[in-house]
């Protein structure tokens, strides 16, 4: 066999790799390791003496060096391709891909294997250029090695260079992509007279690579740019950047430049509908912007095909649905982008970390922990806005489930993300979740520079109410927690004055009064009730069920504060049932519950890990015990229970004392020590809403 030969075999001169074998024979087998086949493709043989090759092959074969199939073992091949003149190994080349284009035979196998060789012909790189581009919009990671081996075998590396840096970004590899696009624009820089080739696919890319980085005006800066070149140099998702970024008028200016009539193309409608839908967005009245852009998203759905772009349709419509108080119509949309490959697998972690965040709003925590854990099993790295929305993700879980440890560690990590991406129109969204948990945890100084960009440009695009009334509203609950009457009027004032026009403002002006008159001690239920209502209806059940349960706690009147925590528990859904990431079953994987930091040790730690603890005692308890078991177990006060999940302080303590004598505690040190035996594998995972903050003048309360 070939091992014989490889283990004893010499040819003189050549090194230790390849068996000696005579010159005729030597040539079939090398002619065969490069790609010929015999009969078929027969090679030009230099030292056959006028023998048939297939008497030479049959030779091969009795010696063990070709295999059944007419082919050398990989070994051999790479021994023979290893050991063998390169000018030998060229000729056969080349000769080769002659005789494939003299028959008219199809070179792209061959083309991935020779250019992966190393072989250098410009009929390949031409055929594998032409089948990576194609490859582009359906598997940017098939293109991307295609057009890779395109510039190994010669293609031209400048004119490539856009759709490399295309189907690099097209699999989440912003950092490939931006080296690409750097030798790129470094021609322009050191000669500005050259024109660069494909240059709209390369304006396009690198915006969409500002973008995804956080730094939207950078993107806009881009634009700017292009716009010098020419027409060529124009891209209608360019409009969106300048949006996002603050520059309306430069947005319309460059949609004015193009033709006001899209192409046919499902691709260009998709875009022109994105665009119109965050331009309505910006308007008095933005009730238009969502089925717009709802419809940009169907569009590029049916097109099944991926493009850069700063944000996709289904990222846009879900933002702008969060904003406006519509999470289940942003949850529904996200799930169908997942289903449909909106966005190809680069843009997945970005449309789970929405639906996420949707599922947060509609006080869903569970579902919201299944779409981060979807998030980190893509195994991509994170790009620097979607780091900031999972980190602002976790500080809203943390917040909601009460868990102040898990706020603080959250907190940092999602400030130090905030300082990695510039503030832009789409910032506002984790903005809104960041300015209440910094106020919560008396650090709102480090968030104030970026908030101050924020106003700056919310001010700059007219103060648009979908995208300034939500802020307003969080920075209100803020000077709320901080007891800065000062910082709440003029975010009192601009609910208040966009009220008129915009209901959602309306909403969180009246609920922004009810809290006020909660806090002061003096309120109507009425008045709370109604709040409380519409702030569930306008798409915020959570914030409607605190305030109604924090009201609850202060009412002077038993039939009063027994109708408000009616009324809280109404507003949330008795039982969370977890949505879909992608419209597909979820992997069985529990949700991460918070840490409580109470662990067994020593014997009953074992005893936990291995099961032998019975679990009797704890099934013993009801549904309702097991729920008030665990919070006890995190070191909530009866008040803190019963504004967690919305009945009185007393009746929290009755369901304690059942506790005890259900578990046979006779001290409340022995009950903790029992309940974490039987319910530490569940503790915690019950808690669901945020937990009061200690103020400076002892009142306890929280937004």
């Amino acid at each position: 066999m070939a091992a014989h030969f490889l283990e004893t075999g010499v040819r003189p001169g050549r090194g230790n790799h390849a068996p000696e074998m005579d010159a005729a024979t030597y040539e079939v087998v090398l002619a065969l390791c490069v790609g010929f086949s015999i009969p078929g493709l027969l090679p030009p043989l230099l030292h056959s003496t006028g023998e048939a090759p297939e008497q030479i092959l049959a030779r091969a074969r009795t010696a063990g060096l070709v295999e059944a199939d007419g082919r050398p073992s990989a070994q051999l091949r790479a021994a023979l391709l290893d050991d063998a003149e390169i000018y030998q190994v060229r000729r056969l080349r080349r000769a080769l891909v002659d005789l494939y284009c003299a028959e008219g035979l199809p070179l792209g196998r061959l083309a991935r294997q020779l250019a992966a060789d190393g072989f250098v012909d410009t009929r390949l790189a031409a055929v594998l250029d032409e089948e990576g581009t194609a490859l582009l919009g359906t598997d940017p990671g098939g293109a991307r090695e295609l057009l890779d081996l395109a510039v190994a075998a010669g293609a031209d590396a400048l004119r490539t260079a856009p759709r490399q840096a295309e189907a690099a970004l097209g699999v989440g590899d912003l950092d490939g992509a931006s080296r690409i696009l750097e030798t790129y624009f470094e021609r322009h820089s050191a000669d500005p007279g050259t024109v660069l080739p494909d240059t709209g696919r390369a304006v396009r890319v690198s915006c969409a690579l500002w973008a995804h980085r956080g730094m939207m005006s950078r993107a806009a800066d881009v634009q700017r740019w292009a716009a010098t070149l020419g027409p060529q140099g124009l891209e209608p998702l360019g409009a969106l950047a300048l949006l996002a970024a603050g520059d309306a008028a430069g947005a319309r200016s460059l949609l004015e430049g193009r033709s006001r009539v899209p192409s046919p193309s499902l691709q260009d409608v998709s875009n022109t509908l994105m665009v119109e839908g965050a331009l309505l967005s910006l308007g008095s009245d933005p009730s238009s912007a969502l089925p717009k852009l709802i419809r940009a998203s169907d569009t590029l759905d049916s097109t099944g095909r991926i493009s850069p772009a700063p944000e996709l349709p289904a990222g846009l419509a879900a933002i702008v649905g969060l904003l406006a108080g519509n999470p289940q119509t942003s949850l529904s949309l996200i799930q169908a982008a997942l289903a449909s490959g909106q966005g190809g697998e680069g843009m997945r972690p970005h449309l789970y970390l929405l639906g996420g965040w949707a599922a947060m709003l509609l006080d869903q925590p569970a579902t919201a922990r299944s779409f981060v854990t979807e998030t980190g099993r893509t195994g991509m790295r994170l790009a620097p806005r979607d780091e900031l929305l999972l980190q602002t993700l976790e500080v809203g879980l943390a917040r909601r489930a009460g868990d102040a440890p898990a706020l603080v560690r959250a907190w940092e990590r999602a400030h130090a993300a905030l300082l990695h991406v510039s503030v832009d129109l789409l910032t506002v969204l984790p903005l809104t979740e960041l300015v209440i948990a910094a106020a919560r945890l008396r650090d709102a100084p480090a968030l104030k520079p970026h908030l101050e960009e924020a106003w700056h440009l919310l001010e700059d695009l007219g103060h648009p109410p979908l995208w300034s009334v939500p802020l307003h509203w969080s920075a209100a609950q803020a000077a709320l927690l901080l007891e800065r009457p000062d910082d709440l009027g003029p975010h009192a004032a601009a609910l208040v004055r966009q009220a008129a026009g915009y209901p959602l403002a309306a909403t969180f002006a009246v609920a922004g009064k009810a809290w006020v008159s909660v806090l002061a001690g003096h309120f109507e239920p009425d008045a709370i009730e109604g709040a409380a209502r519409g702030l569930a209806a306008g798409g915020f059940p959570w914030e409607g069920a605190r305030l109604a349960g924090h009201a609850s706690a202060r009412a002077a009147d038993r039939k009063d504060m027994t109708r408000l925590l009616s009324l809280a528990r109404d507003l949330r859904p008795a039982r969370e049932r977890p949505v879909r990431p992608d419209a597909r079953p979820l992997r069985d994987v529990p949700a991460k519950q918070p840490d409580t930091g109470l662990r067994p040790v020593g014997p009953q730690a074992r005893a936990v890990r291995t099961g032998a603890v019975p679990r009797a005692a704890g099934l013993a308890l009801s549904g309702r015990e097991r729920e008030i078991a665990s919070l006890v177990l995190l070191g909530r006060t009866y008040r803190e229970i019963s504004e967690e999940i919305f009945i009185s302080p007393r009746t929290v303590e009755h369901h304690v004392a059942r506790i005890r004598r259900r578990l046979g505690a006779s001290s409340r040190s022995e009950l903790l020590e029992r309940l974490r035996l039987a319910l530490e594998p569940v503790a915690g995972s019950t808690a669901s809403a945020g937990s009061p903050v200690q103020t400076p003048n002892g009142n306890r309360w929280t937004p």
